[in-house]
């Protein structure tokens, strides 16, 4: 029996008030899972990777040369985003993993193979919940110190591994240290790496260190940290992303996946 006027606006006020309750439990939902992590409210959500990445040209934050994959500082883009990224893989905290995934934090891992091979199930767990395990070489060696043949085995086997490991074959490819050669960048683009992503900032349990004058985030901005924990920092990881949360936040900008961008 088909509603009357009366009845189709009872059943839009009915409709509009379960919209309501639903929004409000989420309301709910989510300031449980920030106060949880020891937050005031959750960060904000994670914009919509884009269509297209950002084409890159020569400027500042990012590097160009023909034949080279790109050396990016500072992704281009006019919003406020930031790229968090976390080096190595000596700890391998579940707390830190599932603290990211609920408040849906996105972040880029670099891994070595000596610090991650005791048990690359954390990484592949990491990649199953969205977040990209990229090359960081297999050994962790100054990239100057070595030959090109060197260099090129510590990209091209780890880039091996990690397809062994994870089931994906990285684009990306950080130096260890951030030190690399003109022929870092030949082995890299011969070990099909696409971008070599740096930094500007570096995140601790306890602090944020800038390479801005102005010591602010900048629209498409890499913050650098480490899998570590209270054996090398003054905190573990968890407080580690709890203070980059805030400062993120703070200063009115967002997470976005580096991947999605580079």
């Amino acid at each position: 029996m088909p509603l009357t006027l009366p009845g189709l606006a009872r059943a839009e006020e009915e409709s509009s008030s379960e919209a309501v309750a639903r929004q409000q439990a989420a309301v709910r939902a989510g300031l449980a899972t920030a106060r949880r992590w020891g937050l005031e409210r959750l960060p904000a959500q994670a914009p919509q990777r884009p269509v297209v990445r950002p084409e890159l040209k020569p400027a500042q934050g990012v590097k160009l040369a023909p034949g080279r994959p790109p050396v990016v500082y500072r992704v281009p883009t006019d919003e406020k985003i930031v790229f968090l990224t976390v080096d190595d893989g000596a700890e391998k905290d579940p707390e830190f993993s599932r603290m990211a995934a609920e408040l849906g934090v996105p972040f880029s891992a670099f891994v070595a193979d000596y610090l991650a091979r005791e048990d690359y199930g954390y990484f592949r767990r990491l990649a199953a919940q969205g977040d990209m395990v990229n090359n960081h070489t297999i050994n962790h060696r100054d990239m100057r110190l070595l030959g090109y043949e060197q260099q090129r085995d510590e990209i091209c086997r780890q880039q091996d591994q990690l397809e062994r490991q994870i089931g994906v074959r990285p684009r990306l490819f950080r130096p260890p240290y951030g030190e690399y050669t003109d022929d870092t960048l030949r082995a890299a683009a011969s070990c099909g790496i696409e971008a070599v992503p740096l930094w500007n900032e570096e995140a601790f349990p306890d602090r944020m260190e800038y390479r801005y004058d102005d010591q602010r985030l900048h629209p498409g901005d890499i913050i650098l940290t480490h899998f570590r924990g209270t054996s090398l920092w003054n905190g573990t990881m968890t407080d580690l992303l709890r203070k980059v949360v805030n400062e993120v936040g703070a200063q009115g900008f967002t997470f976005a996946r580096l991947d999605d961008y580079l």
